[in-house]
């Protein structure tokens, strides 16, 4: 059996913890076979974002039709979508593929801290929202959004993700149009190396998704990944460390 087409649409992380770099490995690691449209450089590590370099919208339409043309796409994530024109852009495009799955992380803030989208960038994800399988904001990005209500909004599903929430344990909930659908708890894990868990996550989702998984299956696996993922960090940098690669990762 062929490997799952995974087309990323994001921005690539110098450092390797998060972005493309991180998308790559862990469609990878999951028996996918990874594309990717970039859509900004950055220049990045455990500390925060130096330098962000936005790709042309012509440029990122561009790599995305060449992957579609030829080789085909069994699912989509989005990340980092570098401006509000890309996100348009983006948007339009994919509204064209017929039953494929898109998994749309809504990246705004580097886990340092780094603001990775601007205001007219943040409007215009209303568009991908529109067009998503599934939106994974976290605690500050759904706030940011509009609240829980986005699903029946937009007609997707959202996985409200805890980890920006306080306590021992954590809760991830899957809220459809007619509410919530499922919810998953487990016990914090106490690190500092999260870099990348977002990008981590919805690339690992949208892997389950073009391999066939139900919605809530491919959300299970993803989250036991990561939280593998988590226990392995090598603790690299002076900061918000990469988390690790769990090479004997079996869902």
């Amino acid at each position: 059996m062929k490997p799952a087409r995974i087309l990323i649409i994001a921005g690539s992380d110098s450092g390797g913890g998060a972005g493309i770099q991180a998308d790559l490995k862990t469609v990878t690691l999951l028996g996918g076979f990874a594309m990717t449209a970039i859509t900004a450089i950055t220049a990045q590590n455990t500390l925060g974002v130096q330098g962000v370099h936005p790709i042309p919208t012509e440029m990122v339409l561009a790599q995305m039709e060449s992957c579609i043309s030829d080789i085909g796409v069994d699912a989509v994530k989005i990340g980092m979508i570098g401006s509000a024109q890309t996100a348009m852009a983006v948007a339009e495009r994919l509204a064209g593929l017929d039953g494929v799955p898109i998994v749309f992380d809504p990246v705004m803030v580097a886990t340092s801290g780094s603001l990775l989208a601007d205001a007219d960038t943040i409007a215009a994800f209303h568009k991908l929202m529109a067009i998503a399988t599934l939106v994974t904001p976290n605690i500050p990005e759904l706030a940011a959004l509009g609240g829980e209500e986005i699903a029946a909004r937009f007609g997707t599903h959202v996985l409200a993700k805890g980890g920006h929430g306080e306590g021992a344990m954590l809760t991830d909930r899957l809220i459809g149009p007619h509410g919530l659908a499922k919810s998953w708890s487990d016990a914090r894990i106490d690190t500092l190396h999260t870099h990348g868990t977002g990008c981590t996550m919805a690339s690992a989702i949208a892997t389950g998704l073009g391999q066939g998984m139900a919605l809530p299956d491919a959300i299970t696996r993803a989250r036991d990944y990561v939280r593998a993922a988590l226990r392995l960090a090598p603790g690299f940098g002076g900061g918000h460390g990469p988390m690790g690669a769990p090479f004997t990762f079996h869902a």
